[in-house]
């Protein structure tokens, strides 16, 4: 993955539905987790009012300035305010494979979201079953 910016939000339900394509499980589970501590995966809606409202939400709960009201911050880094919003919206989902497909819930899509953009990470996707 690589946001130019330094927050974002990236469906990758089509990527990780490749991945599953790619694997041949038919019956299974499906992890997908941000290989980064700045960075998520959650599910949710793709629904631009509602990214806005996250993006908001958690600028309220960690605002990234002032930098230096973080101890983090102070190892010469300015991304303590991502360490936190990553550790709100989670790490990794677990989505069960049926019949070869995701079986995700009606306007279920499955997100990177990025707190500190601006360079490559990675993202796993290990789909296991048969």
């Amino acid at each position: 993955m690589e946001v130019p910016a330094r927050r974002g939000f990236v469906n990758i339900t089509p990527r990780v539905s490749e991945a599953i394509d790619e694997s041949g499980v038919a019956e299974g589970l499906c992890l997908v987790n941000a290989m980064h501590i700045t960075a998520s995966v959650f599910i949710n809606d793709d629904e631009t009012g509602l990214h806005g409202d996250y993006e908001q939400w958690l600028e309220r709960l960690a605002p990234h300035e002032p930098v230096d009201a973080y101890a983090h911050n102070r190892t010469g880094e300015d991304n303590a305010d991502a360490h936190l919003k990553r550790q709100i919206m989670g790490r990794e989902v677990v989505v069960a494979v049926t019949a070869g497909k995701l079986d995700l819930g009606p306007w279920e899509q499955i997100f990177y979201g990025e707190f500190d953009g601006r360079r490559r990470k990675r993202v796993l996707i290990k789909v296991i079953g048969a």
